[in-house]
């Protein structure tokens, strides 16, 4: 890539709302939060600990996400599931995300 910095910076942008579309998708099912990194991982989306663990916590405070604490192999582990919220608007994040891909690929040619 580049080391322009002026340019990651746009890139970071970009991926921000790309990166809570795919963890609410990834979230039906409970997971915690390094089976949801490697989860987003395999699927092509590099995410690390400084961005994934904050942005769980700032949907489950909007609400969209659910939590709770459970202890599994003598360690504590904080599950997240998308919430009824989440859910309820997960459709709608799609549509936008779908019509914004098809936007800028027509832009783009």
């Amino acid at each position: 890539m580049t080391n322009n910095p002026y340019v990651d910076n746009l890139v970071l942008e970009m991926r921000r709302g790309a990166i809570v579309l795919a963890v609410l998708s990834q979230l039906d099912q409970e997971q915690y939060g390094y089976s949801l990194m490697k989860a987003l991982s395999e699927k092509g989306l590099e995410v690390d600990q400084g961005t994934l663990y904050p942005l769980l916590r700032r949907l489950e405070g909007q609400g969209l996400l659910a939590s709770n604490w459970r202890l599994e192999d003598a360690r504590p582990r904080r599950y997240y599931v998308t919430s009824p919220a989440g859910k309820e608007i997960l459709p709608r994040l799609e549509h936008e995300w779908t019509s914004m891909v098809q936007m800028m690929e027509n832009m783009l040619k």
